[in-house]
């Protein structure tokens, strides 16, 4: 299923950029995901196999009233093809493209305690110098830390806690004993 979310993710996202309309399409994408996953009665409609796909292409055309008409489109073959379940695959997918060419990172920072907005805004200063990628940062607190840092940039972490610090001890002694 995988596979089947990545070639209509950069499908969609190749549409999109040749048409100019990538932010667009993304916005639409994220909406309409948001709006489906909050709302079971419409993943009853869209998922189920008991509707066939030409109800399912006119369900979008109501709900998408306006919308982006190659996103439209696009809906409407996802239902045709009876795809509409792995919309959510194709969300991160288009989302991972999406980022990649903005140059957008995501930095997750993680504290023991709460960290001011400054050094936090430093650090992601400091990361966007380094990759030359814009930062999307997210700061969060975790007691179990102790003390010191967690960044997370895109998928590296660079662990600096004093958690880290006294695990690595432990096994150095269970090692040396």
């Amino acid at each position: 299923m995988e596979e089947i979310a990545e070639v209509y993710a950069r499908s969609l996202f190749e549409v999109a950029q040749d048409q100019g309309q990538l932010d667009e399409i993304h916005e639409q994408l994220d909406e309409f995901a948001d709006v489906l996953s909050e709302n079971r009665e419409l993943q009853v409609f869209f998922f189920s196999p008991y509707f066939s796909s030409g109800e399912k292409q006119d369900g979008v055309a109501k709900v998408i009233d306006g919308g982006n008409e190659y996103f439209v489109r696009f809906l409407e073959l996802l239902a045709e093809k009876h795809r509409l379940p792995v919309l959510f695959r194709i969300r991160r997918e288009f989302d991972a493209l999406w980022a990649k060419e903005q140059k957008l990172l995501e930095v997750s920072v993680t504290s023991a305690v709460d960290l001011d907005e400054e050094t936090v805004k430093g650090i992601g200063k400091k990361i966007e110098e380094q990759t030359g990628h814009r930062v999307e940062l997210a700061a969060h607190v975790d007691p179990d830390v102790i003390g010191g840092l967690v960044i997370r940039v895109g998928n590296m972490v660079l662990d600096a806690s004093v958690r880290n610090r006294l695990e690595r001890l432990r096994r150095q002694v269970a090692r040396a004993a």
